[in-house]
């Protein structure tokens, strides 16, 4: 495909999709659970999943941001910003907790259900790619 420099098939656009939504339901029960995040910046002690989950989110953020950087096509660009602020902002969450920026989870869901309706976008792209080679090979064999 044309557009797509990442999710360059199906099979590709479904694995990408599936964490997405992974990740929006880890990212509302988060929400739910309304569990305040302390914050590594505060006097307080840190746990140490507090940092474990600051650094994955700054791996998470990183490779995402670059695929975001490599990307072409205007679809994959917009998943992968979704992606990115995503977890970015779940990061900057965790580390400054939420009495300094409390809506991060709230943008955390709504950059992760974007990703997921463009994610869905982009499989059925693949799909109807897929479909019209397949019915040329039909119509070539009758």
């Amino acid at each position: 495909m044309d557009g797509f420099s990442i999710l360059t098939n199906r099979r590709r656009a479904v694995v990408a999709l599936a964490h997405s939504v992974v990740f929006l339901l880890i990212a509302v029960r988060q929400m739910v659970a309304t569990n305040p995040a302390a914050g590594i910046w505060t006097s307080s002690t840190v746990s140490r999943g507090t940092w474990v989950l600051c650094g994955i989110f700054t791996i998470v953020s990183s490779i995402l941001l670059w695929l975001l950087l490599i990307s072409r096509g205007w679809m994959e660009r917009f998943y992968f910003g979704f992606c990115t602020i995503s977890a970015t902002s779940g990061l900057v969450r965790t580390a400054a907790g939420d009495q300094a920026f409390h809506a991060g989870l709230y943008i955390r869901v709504v950059m992760l259900v974007s990703a997921v309706l463009v994610g869905l976008l982009i499989v059925r792209v693949h799909s109807r790619a897929r479909s019209g080679v397949e019915s040329e090979f039909v119509g070539e064999s009758s």
